[in-house]
């Protein structure tokens, strides 16, 4: 499996020059910003253009020649000019949009076609502040900057050829003051890079806290962690602003640098200039021409300051961008080694005719998986088949692979060793689509999609009529719920319009709207009531009776009505069978069982302390697994421990 992704250092950066990155996001947008730039050069030529008319009307006034001409030509680069500034601004204001919008749709398509290991490796807080703070910082890095540095830079080099062309003398003063500029602003410039880049690590950090504190709230305030929880999040948000004002303290250096140099430079500028026309080496037309330079200096010297620190903020941004595009997507062997195209509306479920009845729909032949290179795997060597139809339950203490089972099933984890096949065809053979449309899943914590009811049960199949819908709610008995509501199924699905065991039940009407070949249920019965229980079980035989339904089973009731039953401990299988059989030949599953009972009595007496076990008693995966030792004594708390966590 793939490892986590790293915040601190964006991968992009030990492969491509820092630059270059940052050219990949702009680089579907190269003829808009081709464009721009031309429309930059043509401002400047303008500009550079300006003062050597002024020139033009000061020698014409003292010459008394005509003003029309210079008059006309400053009026033409006015109109030329504005043109000019209006078009730039909303073309690169356009590109800057499309950068962030591109960013942001290749992020989230990419985040959804993800692994799931590779998803669930950072906090969801993390992702969105990607999403949506670093990409407005990429916005001018990307578009305008690039064109800001360029046009700035011959800007600079027209406005100091220009002035040579005036004085050279004056020149050389210019350029000293320029050169020292450039030398503290090179000082400057990595320290403003490494603040911001920071400073978004913190942000990133606030968001991932505070999306798992808002939906852990009910816990945070009986923890009366409020104060805590407030002060950590705001910690991060101090952090990220210190961060913030040393860029801030650094680019106010830079600026003032930059506005002093020009400044200073533009007071000896006139010394100079002035002792130089009293000597008559200089013309006072070509002295008011230089100072308008000079003055005119400040915008490329500026533009370059300001775009200088933009780039470097985007920079930081691409970066960490750049690792969400970086992350594992679900690729099919099928399809050439590409990303899969998921439909837009699955197709119906169909069976395959080939398949005979007694031919399992589900097999998982030695199968060793886990969930990195560097870490243990968590199930070995286990054989698991599905039949066609009937309810196979997986029963096991906490660690012992019951949910690694159910990601090797649904494609979420491929196997290191071993294969998994459906209908006798292995998952290599066959597209992601192609293995989930038979497949249905209920979560035991059953997250809530946003939207309506209507919208979560018709999730999986859009195209589902009333009749499917009604059909579902009645089999989960949630219509009469419903229809109490005041929008029906439009009104929004949240905790305050159905209780937590209602969502559950809506995930399981959602599950069984289409009827599934296998129906993988991660305790469908975990928070409903006992007449609800009643119901669910009778949704899980009808369905059983037609197809296949396998669960991880942490109640009693869940376990008996198995037709097969699966012990699993320390990632293998250790027995199989019904329940009586697995009651007279399996002491982990006596000891599971009398948990459950324990759990579901609620009984407050203190257990006895429980025998040891026996160092014989592993699992063996044999069906005839026999008891050792004490088959009675079990701790109530042990048992608890080992059924209720998975």
């Amino acid at each position: 499996m793939t490892a986590p992704i790293s915040v601190g250092h964006p991968p992009d950066d030990r492969q491509l020059p820092r630059l270059r990155l940052l050219w990949s996001f702009a680089r579907p947008h190269r003829r808009a910003l081709g464009l721009g730039l031309l429309l930059a050069l043509l401002g400047s030529a303008g500009s550079l253009a300006t003062p050597m008319v002024t020139k033009w009307v000061l020698d014409s006034l003292s010459s008394f020649d005509s003003l029309r001409g210079p008059v006309l030509a400053l009026l033409g680069l006015l109109t030329l000019g504005v043109v000019i500034w209006l078009w730039q601004w909303i073309l690169l204001g356009t590109v800057g949009e499309r950068v962030i919008l591109d960013a942001r749709e290749s992020m989230v398509r990419r985040l959804f076609r993800a692994t799931v290991p590779a998803v669930t490796s950072r906090p969801t807080g993390e992702f969105i502040t990607r999403v949506t703070s670093d990409t407005v910082l990429l916005r001018e890095a990307a578009s305008s900057s690039v064109i800001g540095l360029i046009n700035g830079s011959v800007m600079m080099v027209g406005t100091l050829a220009l002035m040579a062309v005036l004085d050279l003398v004056l020149l050389g003063v210019t350029v000293a003051a320029v050169v020292v500029m450039a030398v503290l602003f090179s000082l400057l410039m990595p320290g403003i890079a490494k603040a911001q880049e920071r400073a978004q690590a913190h942000v990133g950090t606030l968001g991932a806290v505070l999306e798992g504190t808002l939906r852990a709230i009910r816990t945070v305030k009986v923890s009366r962690a409020e104060h805590r929880q407030s002060d950590r999040i705001v910690g991060e948000a101090r952090e990220s602003a210190r961060q913030s004002v040393r860029a801030v303290r650094r680019e106010a250096y830079a600026w003032t640098i930059a506005w002093s140099g020009i400044q200073g430079a533009i007071i000896m500028i006139l010394g100079i200039g002035a002792w130089r026309v009293s000597t008559g080496d200089l013309a006072v037309s070509s002295l008011i021409a230089f100072l308008l330079y000079a003055f005119g200096l400040m915008e490329p010297v500026t533009t370059l300051s300001r775009h200088l620190t933009a780039l470097q903020s985007g920079i930081a941004a691409a970066g960490r961008i750049r690792q969400i595009e970086a992350m594992p997507v679900e690729s099919d062997p099928t399809a050439g080694g590409t990303d899969p195209v998921p439909t837009a509306d699955p197709a119906p479920i169909t069976t395959d005719v080939d398949a005979g009845e007694d031919q399992p729909v589900l097999e998982l032949r030695r199968i060793t998986a886990g969930y990195g290179p560097d870490l243990p795997a968590a199930v070995r060597e286990v054989d698991l088949t599905v039949p066609r139809r009937g309810h196979v339950a997986i029963v096991g203490p906490s660690g012992a692979g019951k949910t690694t089972l159910f990601s090797l099933i649904l494609r979420f984890l491929a196997p290191q060793q071993g294969e998994v096949l459906l209908d006798g065809r292995p998952y290599t053979a066959l597209s992601h689509v192609e293995v989930r449309e038979r497949l249905a899943y209920v979560e035991q914590d059953t997250p809530v999609i946003p939207g309506t009811i209507r919208e979560n049960l018709l999730f999986t199949y859009p195209d589902a009529t009333e009749a499917e819908i009604r059909r579902a709610l009645h089999a989960v008995r949630l219509t009469e719920k419903v229809d109490s509501l005041g929008e029906g199924l439009d009104t929004p699905l949240t905790p305050s319009s159905m209780s937590g065991g209602q969502r559950q039940r809506i995930a399981l009407a959602r599950a069984i709207l289409r009827r599934p070949d296998v129906l993988l249920l991660d305790e469908a019965t975990a928070q409903v009531d006992g007449l609800t229980e009643v119901a669910i079980h009778d949704c899980i035989r009808e369905q059983a009776a037609h197809g296949a339904v396998v669960t991880i089973a942490h109640r009693l009731s869940t376990v008996i009505d198995a037709d097969t039953i699966v012990v699993m401990e320390a990632g293998q299988v250790r027995a199989r069978g019904d329940h009586q059989t697995l009651l007279a030949t399996d002491r982990l599953y006596r000891e599971l069982v009398e948990a459950l009972r324990i759990a579901q009595a609620g009984d407050p007496k203190e257990p006895a302390e429980p025998p040891a076990r026996d160092p014989a008693d592993k699992p063996t995966g044999d069906p005839a697994d026999k008891p050792t030792g004490d088959p009675a004594g079990t701790s109530a708390a042990d048992a608890l421990t080992a059924s209720s966590v998975r």
